[in-house]
């Protein structure tokens, strides 16, 4: 032991630490940062190795005439090494400022292509933009004040190409902040479903919600271009690649909404069934808002009743471009026309029949004129069926239905939407049928102002039987919501229900939960004044369960698990609005990589570390 103490090499000993006489003797100084070397004062050359005799070395070969010119301890050569050591530092602040100035410039063009993202413009637009704040500053500048800032915006690179790179690295990192809140996440649910874009590509959309510890979050997992066919099998097969690729976890998956469709919903071959083999405590949900419109399908005399409008609304609008503006100018000259023009229907769209006929039964009395006025023989036909009584009655119960209709679905639509939520909306719905029923029934029609005004309020058998085949379809779908409508209750209102009837349908719902535990848990749950008071003072279930106690650590597991579920594939719906809005037919060419990357800031509600990216990445000036 001795011996190794003996031997152990010691760096002051040999000279490793700086001296500062050596500044004195050698004209060299060690800067201020971390790890850094001896750098010579004369030629700002840096030594490998901290030690006198490598610094005296080069002093030497090198610098051998400084002391000569500038003699040890003289006036001279104190004022030369002042002199020297203020040029090495204004250098070093340069050196510094320069690379401030660069990643300052680097966010600005970061943020500027956030703006451009999240407002579906081109990449070539950043260009632009970056003339008009040029033009603007230049414009505003009274003095050489902004000369300073003015530069600052030139140097700024918002060329398309750099735009492009700067939308990509803020996906990347918004991406990465799903991935890790998936990963750390218990459990999440999945929204998916598909549609086309602007050059005949199936785009699928993926979207998770999850509980981030702090709220909850939809966000857009993948965009999936599907070139080819999109069967179920296919659909699986990305899917696979997409969850290992991110090493994501099949068994956290607590739900998948879909929009129903056969590839989707199959029994055998379907997406949910594949998934469930994986997954056996996955649940599979039809979208409710999807459900809802399948609900209200027309069929018989009332489809045909709609035919007959859609037809009239056509022939307006779509024999010729004069008669549509013909039409709308003597819509313009008539002082009781609160619209301006018809509506065109289109099937897919959700609102798209209440809407279509509210607008024809307000310009009821122009759409006549206009069929009066035309000389086409379809126009006598069309104008005879607007005066039969019994046909506009009919027209104006659907007005009136379809217009309560889509008050369910405006509340059913929405992000952050709880399956708790929709299946409060649907059950009221449920309830606001057999009042409609009571009262078209007694033709009192306090729900019905369009029949009542514009027909006398005329009821047939037909409008009885279509609200009570509505409300037979509503219970029918409300029956299987996937998960117990106990447990949905339980979520609304947690201090109802039984703790010994209750747990045993939880234990079901999650069978990792300790049954004995939640039932104890429940008990002191409902017990508790605070816990009464806390849910009256909430403004959502939501912010009601986050606040809860991890004191009732497994009643709070079972709220989380229910409130992590998508009820509706709206995300998704809403998505391809954007998809369509960003793909245009002007950007037919926008890679499938940029487009999904497009669609992420544009939908996105987390807010990216820039500063943490400029960091990372290169930092250049605009050449």
């Amino acid at each position: 032991m001795s011996l190794s103490k003996a031997m152990k090499r010691k760096v002051d000993s040999e000279c490793r630490t700086y001296k500062e006489e050596w500044k004195e003797n050698y004209a060299f100084i060690l800067p201020d940062f971390i790890n850094a070397k001896p750098v010579c004062l004369i030629c700002n050359e840096a030594i490998a190795v901290c030690k006198e005799y490598n610094i005296r070395r080069h002093h030497d070969t090198k610098h051998g005439n400084f002391k000569e010119a500038y003699p040890l301890r003289t006036e001279v050569r104190k004022q030369k090494l002042e002199a020297l050591t203020a040029g090495y530092t204004h250098s070093s602040k340069i050196l510094v400022r320069g690379l401030t100035a660069q990643q300052k410039v680097t966010c600005a063009s970061l943020k500027a292509a956030w703006v451009l993202a999240r407002h579906n413009k081109p990449f070539t637009d950043a260009e632009v933009f970056k003339d008009v704040m040029v033009a603007v500053l230049e414009e505003l500048a009274t003095d050489k004040s902004m000369d300073g800032v003015i530069a600052s915006v030139k140097q700024v690179p918002l060329s398309a190409r750099s735009a492009t790179r700067r939308i990509d690295a803020l996906s990347d990192a918004v991406h990465g902040v799903v991935i890790s809140g998936l990963s750390q996440a218990n459990y999440f649910s999945l929204a998916i479903d598909e549609s086309t874009d602007n050059t005949d590509v199936s785009q699928m959309c993926v979207y998770v919600r999850y509980f981030d510890g702090k709220e909850f979050r939809e966000e857009l997992l993948s965009l999936i271009p599907l070139e080819g066919k999109t069967t179920a099998d296919i659909i699986f097969t990305k899917l696979e690649e997409l969850f290992t690729l991110h090493s994501l976890s099949y068994e956290k998956i607590n739900l998948i909404v879909t929009d129903g469709a056969p590839a989707m919903v199959g029994k055998h071959r379907g997406l949910v069934s594949r998934l469930k083999e994986i997954a056996p405590q996955m649940q599979g949900l039809h979208c409710l808002i999807h459900q809802s419109v399948l609900c209200a399908r027309l069929s018989g005399e009332l489809k045909g009743v709609m035919d007959k409008v859609i037809r009239v609304i056509n022939f307006i609008r779509g024999t010729s471009s004069t008669q549509h503006r013909l039409f709308r100018q003597l819509v313009a000259e008539s002082e009781d026309a609160t619209y301006n023009d018809l509506l065109l229907h289109n099937d897919v769209r959700w609102l798209s029949k209440g809407k279509a006929l509210e607008r024809f039964c307000v310009l009821l009395n122009e759409v006549k004129a206009f069929l009066r006025l035309s000389k086409m023989r379809a126009a006598d036909e069309h104008l005879a069926l607007l005066e039969d009584e019994m046909f506009m009655s009919n027209v104006a119960f659907l007005t009136d239905i379809f217009g309560h209709l889509n008050q369910l679905n405006l509340q059913l639509q929405g992000r952050g939407k709880t399956i708790v939520d929709l299946v409060e909306k649907l059950e009221s719905f449920t309830r606001k049928l057999e009042l409609f029923q009571s009262d078209i029934s007694t033709g009192r029609l306090l729900h019905f102002t369009t029949l009542k005004s514009q027909t006398g309020g005329r009821v047939t058998a037909l409008m009885v039987d279509f609200i009570k085949q509505l409300q037979d379809n509503f219970k029918s779908r409300s029956e299987d919501y996937s998960i117990p409508r106990d447990i949905i209750a339980f979520v609304r209102d947690p201090l109802t229900v039984r703790s010994e009837d209750f747990s045993s349908l939880a234990k079901k719902t999650i069978p990792s939960l300790d049954e004995a535990a939640f039932q104890l848990e429940l008990i002191d749950f409902q017990t508790a004044s605070l816990v009464s008071d806390a849910l009256k003072r909430a403004q959502s279930v939501d912010d009601f369960w986050i606040a809860c106690s991890e004191e009732y650590r497994w009643v709070k597991k079972l709220a989380l698990y229910v409130l992590t579920m998508f009820p509706s594939t709206y995300t998704c719906e809403s998505s391809f609005s954007s998809m369509n809005a960003i793909k245009t037919h002007e950007r037919n060419r926008l890679t499938h990589k940029n487009l999904e990357n497009c669609l992420r800031i544009k939908v996105t509600s987390i807010s990216p570390d820039i500063q943490k990216i400029v960091t990372k990445g290169r930092c250049n000036f605009a050449h």
